[in-house]
């Protein structure tokens, strides 16, 4: 069976708007207060919890290996879950998107490197959980992307065949591993860093969800 796999953050879903919220939380706790902003740092929001750190600390004159973005790390994934879908969305066209490959007989499945728990929190209050075949997080396995068994095992557990998917998603992590899979990969351009997927030179970049189901069949056949 072909499987289409997708990225969440950035791809399915806009969710910087949460993820920034979460770590001015942490920085108002240092008494600091907010260091980061959705207009101009929503690419770093999409890269993880600790890349907003990071930032936020560099910010505050202090190093990128702070002790305090370890310490803090778990009070910001806190924040989070706390109010995990105040601002995110689903881009446009996305779930008829995904229901549109599921008619033609395409599995789906979601690989992301955001925590599962906390993932499938979201997916369940998006109201989307039960549309994928599978969702493995960043500690669903002892790896993770861009490590190719995390999509590998994504597909398997979907039922599908590692050897028939590609990857859709909006990142350098994400081409990286399609590229260590071996399999096409489909980056987003309506993301915060979607002018910078060309220069990654995926097989595919993709505008606007409508176009998706299409591409997939140029990539992977007809199921």
């Amino acid at each position: 069976m072909k499987t289409v796999v997708f990225d969440l953050d950035g791809t399915l879903a806009d969710t910087s708007g949460d993820l920034i919220a979460a770590a001015n939380a942490c920085f108002r706790d240092m008494g600091a207060g907010d260091m980061l902003d959705v207009a101009t740092d929503a690419g770093t929001a999409l890269r993880g919890g600790r890349a907003m750190l990071r930032l936020g600390m560099t910010r505050l004159d202090k190093p990128a290996d702070d002790p305090l973005i370890d310490e803090y790390y778990d009070a910001l994934l806190y924040h989070y879950g706390r109010d995990i879908d105040t601002h995110s969305r689903l881009y446009d066209g996305a779930m008829a998107a995904v229901a549109e490959l599921k008619l033609r007989g395409f599995i789906v499945a979601i690989c992301t490197n955001k925590p599962e728990a906390l993932a499938r929190e979201l997916l369940t209050r998006l109201g989307v959980l039960d549309s994928f075949a599978a969702m493995l997080g960043a500690d669903s396995l002892p790896v993770r992307k861009p490590h190719p068994e995390h999509l590998f095992e994504t597909v398997r557990r979907a039922g599908g065949d590692p050897a028939q998917c590609l990857l859709v998603g909006d990142s350098d992590t994400d081409r990286n591993t399609s590229k260590a899979a071996g399999v096409p990969s489909i980056l987003v351009t309506f993301g915060p860093a979607g002018g910078d997927m060309a220069a990654l030179t995926p097989e595919a970049l993709l505008e606007r969800y409508a176009d998706l189901p299409d591409m997939v069949e140029r990539l992977l056949g007809k199921v």
